[in-house]
């Protein structure tokens, strides 16, 4: 008779179906003529056999994914945990594994711990590349200060090496694109971070267009020509000037979708890729990403997206713990500065436990990397779950607002976000608490495919 099993080499289990004789029955350890021979022929074959063919010999093979415990942003934490995973990439079972059998063609995962792949609600990563260096780094173009047609899918480098780097702390999926530093940087895209190419990984092409107020959106320097002394700053130079010019950029969209709406053709306008983009954010079917720390700044936002009706997530809110009522009455989300950014300028008031606040106050957010202008051009976003988990947000809130609640205000929690029958098989694996300094992610999968963490699983 035949009896599939896996096999362990290098980490990566291999199926092979084997003849087991069933005349002579062995004790547990002993290894019996038969399956000796089996083995070493396996042995033989796993020596002689180029490892990407191996590789793609295991690449759709289903997963069983055993935790010690098992967080699957949907319950308590289950201890003995479950999770398998068809050929599909979807999840088919999550649960405690005492309730589950599942077939021998499964190739085997032991951890620790088990999450939900972290989601990075705002991110530059695939565009502030890792050299950082003129030719990759793509995360802002300064030439003006209305680009809302800019596309960070034009602009994303699926094979940099900082979303593998990323990817090995258990980052599943990002919101990534341009940076705040213009008044409109251009837009985001929310992308897996499988490191194949963009159109394979892309969840989302355009998912939000990102907006500045404050210093960020502010050129107070820069002559016509982008150097210092060489003429009037181009604007906006004051915080006025930037409001009033979001403000007639979304007239002007309102107008033009007007008149492209005209039953006569030969009255349109010619296409404009701005308006059109700026269309979407009047509809409700691309919202604003608005980067405001100051309350000032904040607040702006609120009177704009209400002038408009636009729907807004709010970005960064350094100064968010002043203004907590008049956010919560809007019922917008904020996706929260890094926890360990550094406080200057507009987020001279940022803190710590931002994030607390924000959760007793019953305000829906997320964390991020956000943008770094210095090497390695991105932080963890699971290092600043941590830390805010440190600061009083505690454990659970600390993981859901990389999971589970990011992906809510990324309108993905239908595909990921939780560990659940039918989601897209996004895990992280951890040898201990994830938001311990001293634990290692040992494996990540993405739809199904495992990559090595920041050292390889272990395997039965």
């Amino acid at each position: 008779m035949f009896r599939s099993f896996a096999v362990v080499v290098g980490g990566v289990p291999s199926p092979r179906e084997l003849p087991i004789s069933p005349r002579r029955s062995c004790r547990v350890g002993e290894p019996g003529p038969q399956r000796t021979s089996a083995l070493l022929a396996l042995l033989a074959f796993f020596v002689a056999t180029p490892s990407a063919l191996r590789a793609a010999d295991t690449a759709d093979m289903p997963l069983a994914i055993h935790a010690d415990t098992l967080h699957t942003a949907t319950g308590a934490p289950i201890r003995d945990g479950l999770v398998l995973v068809g050929r599909d990439g979807k999840i088919a079972y999550a649960g405690p594994a005492k309730d589950m059998m599942y077939t021998a063609d499964h190739r085997v995962v032991r951890a620790k711990v088990v999450t939900p792949g972290l989601i990075d609600a705002r991110a530059t990563v695939g565009l502030s590349g890792l050299l950082n260096q003129p030719h990759d780094q793509d995360m802002l173009e300064r030439s003006a200060a209305v680009q809302p047609e800019l596309r960070a899918l034009d602009a994303y480098n699926a094979q940099d090496p900082l979303v593998a780097w990323v990817r090995g702390f258990g980052v599943t999926t990002v919101n990534t694109g341009h940076a705040p530093g213009t008044l409109i940087s251009g837009q985001t895209m929310i992308v897996k971070t499988l490191g194949r190419e963009t159109e394979a990984d892309v969840v989302n092409p355009a998912a939000m267009t990102a907006v500045s107020l404050g210093t960020n959106a502010l050129n107070r320097t820069d002559g016509p020509g982008g150097a210092a002394g060489a003429g009037p700053p181009r604007p906006p130079g004051t915080r006025a000037k930037a409001v009033a010019m979001l403000r007639a950029e979304l007239i002007k969209a309102q107008e033009y979708a007007r008149k492209r709406e005209a039953k006569d053709e030969s009255k349109h306008p010619a296409r404009d890729l701005k308006l059109e983009t700026l269309g979407r954010a009047l509809d409700g079917k691309q919202p604003l990403l608005v980067t405001a720390q100051k309350q000032l700044d904040i607040l702006a936002a609120l009177r704009l997206a209400k002038e408009f009706n636009l729907r807004i997530v709010l970005d960064g809110c350094a100064d968010a713990h002043l203004v907590l009522d008049e956010i919560k009455a809007s019922g917008f989300p904020v996706i929260l500065h890094p926890t360990m950014a550094r406080a200057n300028e507009d987020t001279e008031n940022l803190a710590m436990d931002t994030a607390k606040k924000l959760r007793d106050a019953g305000i829906p957010f997320a964390l991020q990397s956000g943008y770094e202008s210095y090497v390695p051009k991105t932080r963890v976003v699971l290092f600043e779950a941590a830390v805010a988990a440190g600061k009083g947000l505690g454990f659970d809130t600390a993981l859901a607002s990389v999971t589970i609640e990011a992906a809510k205000i990324l309108g993905i929690a239908d595909r990921t976000g939780s560990l659940e029958k039918g989601k897209d098989a996004d895990l992280a694996l951890y040898d201990g608490d994830p938001f311990e300094y001293a634990t290692h992610c040992t494996g990540t999968v993405i739809d199904g495919r495992l990559f090595d963490g920041e050292k390889s699983p272990s395997t039965p």
